[in-house]
């Protein structure tokens, strides 16, 4: 593991392993299959990724959203990795030239949709080049237990039987239950793979259920709470008439919110998603058509306008707040008429009684049923959500609205940016929001999000370190050699003008 921890830090800018990476990085490595479970921010691109730089010719990672694989494309490329996507979003020219590009050995890390893997184009690029990993990200998209199955993703076994050498397969996912984990091992074709997970508790995240009288009074009563003019966060909404009601009731109070839906055509959507990754709406209001991949370390709340359909969409998506490992807070606005709305949706998708005699209808029927029980519930929350997923946990975990109902200390600790759950004693606030400008002016420059500059969690250890050499500035989490040698010059200038008060 010598070589990969040296790849850890040069590439990725890191000094050692979060839990579950070191395990599922050893074991592609020494040729065996990996079904890991890790929650929302844990990581999970580290472990394939870092392999993939470690193994010979060029790693296929099968992705469900083009957004996904844009932004970690650019990610990988600012780290100075050779990756590139084979999506939908390129032009026939533009997927030509990407396909050639791949099949001369070009790059060594390739996104693709599960939809394109029996395609002419991926048989000729395995017959070109080696490929000796396919990484399956959000696995949990093949089981029909779960709650965003997509047909694609029952072609990878195929793909990868009709495949010349059996490459190893890898398969990451951040929810699965017991039925949704044994789907993935069998849909997939694992062979005794080794199995990674760290975990559904996410302790910076607090837990709150309100059943308000009128919901846009107590919404509007929460953003003040959450100090929403200036932290940033996600309203998430179950209709588009909601979602374009709700954001534009937040307009109208002055705060700047962005909508996004699956109603709004591409162009809506992608200048919607990119005012909110980039700063300009520091509060997206969306449907969950918004989120699966959006990789935004600074989002300190997450507000539930309208009850999710199940448990793994809502923990899927109340754990995009606090990636940074900030505390953060996860709210539901629950009343009595989101259940015959979230089942009136189940009824009308294609979870119909058309389908297997209605089976997966009753399952999501099911799942509904326990999300259900979750928001009028009494017990503490996280329990509930552990418990859930086949965890245990104590009967008060005394961070959570029923164990702990003070919502102003919860404010307060949301308005801190501790870094891995603790205040980063010696940063400096008012550097931290100079660093933050200056990546927001390269990340416009570069034309990428402001996360493939640098993480808020490398800014805040920045700020604490306040490099002013090269090699200083290697000691920083997350600042590896081909950042330094972009970025490094023009983030020290900064810190040492704000270190002699210019």
């Amino acid at each position: 593991m010598v070589s990969a921890l040296r790849v850890l830090k040069d590439v990725f800018g890191y000094d050692g392993f979060r839990d579950g990476q070191e395990q599922a990085v050893r074991a592609i490595l020494q040729g065996r299959d990996v079904l890991a479970v890790m929650p929302t921010g844990a990581g999970k691109s580290i472990c394939y990724q870092l392999p993939a730089l470690l193994l010979p010719g060029v790693t296929l990672v099968v992705s469900p959203l083009i957004s996904l694989m844009q932004d970690q494309v650019s990610a990988l490329v600012q780290s100075g990795v050779r990756a590139a996507y084979l999506n939908t979003s390129l032009t026939p020219g533009q997927m030509r030239r990407a396909l050639q590009n791949a099949c001369a050995g070009m790059y060594r890390i390739i996104y693709v949709a599960p939809e394109r893997l029996l395609t002419p184009a991926m048989s000729q690029l395995l017959c070109s080049v080696p490929v000796p990993l396919v990484a399956v990200d959000e696995a949990h998209c093949v089981s029909q237990w779960g709650q965003d199955f997509r047909p694609g993703y029952l072609d990878i076994a195929r793909f990868i039987q009709d495949m010349p050498r059996r490459p190893i397969v890898a398969a990451f996912t951040a929810t699965a239950t017991r039925e949704v984990s044994r789907d993935i091992r069998e849909l997939l074709q694992l062979h005794n793979p080794v199995c990674v997970q760290t975990g559904y508790d996410r302790a910076n995240l607090f837990f709150e259920v309100r059943r308000p009288r009128d919901k846009d009074a107590e919404l509007l009563s929460l953003m003040d709470e959450l100090n929403a003019r200036n932290a940033c966060g996600i309203v998430y909404c179950s209709t588009r008439r909601s979602v374009e009601d709700v954001a534009a009731m937040l307009r109208a109070h002055g705060y700047r919110a962005a909508g996004y839906h699956a109603g709004m055509d591409d162009e809506q959507r992608m200048c919607a998603q990119a005012a909110f990754v980039n700063g300009e709406a520091n509060v997206i209001v969306a449907t969950n058509a918004f989120g699966m991949g959006i990789d935004k370390s600074d989002v300190s709340f997450v507000v539930h306008y309208n009850l999710p359909k199940d448990m793994e969409s809502y923990y899927q998506e109340a754990g995009r707040a606090g990636r940074d490992g900030s505390p953060a807070r996860c709210v539901l606005l629950y009343e009595r008429k989101d259940v015959a709305t979230a089942r009136f949706l189940i009824e009308r998708s294609e979870h119909g009684p058309a389908q297997e005699g209605g089976e997966m209808q009753a399952r999501a029927l099911e799942r509904l049923r326990r999300m259900t029980l979750y928001a009028t519930a009494h017990e503490c929350l996280r329990a509930m959500i552990l418990s859930y997923f086949g965890e245990s946990a104590p009967r008060r975990c005394g961070n959570c609205g029923n164990c702990d109902n003070r919502p102003a200390e919860a404010q307060r600790r949301t308005k801190r940016r501790p870094e891995d759950g603790r205040e980063p004693v010696g940063s400096d606030e008012a550097l931290f929001e100079r660093l933050v400008r200056l990546r927001k002016r390269e990340a416009q420059r570069l034309g990428v999000p402001a996360f493939v500059v640098f993480s808020n969690a490398t800014l805040l250890d920045m700020s604490r370190k306040r490099p002013l050499t090269m090699d200083a500035l290697l000691q920083v989490s997350g600042v590896g050699r081909q950042k330094m040698a972009q970025h490094g010059a023009l983030f020290i200038r900064e810190i040492d003008d704000f270190l002699a008060g210019r």
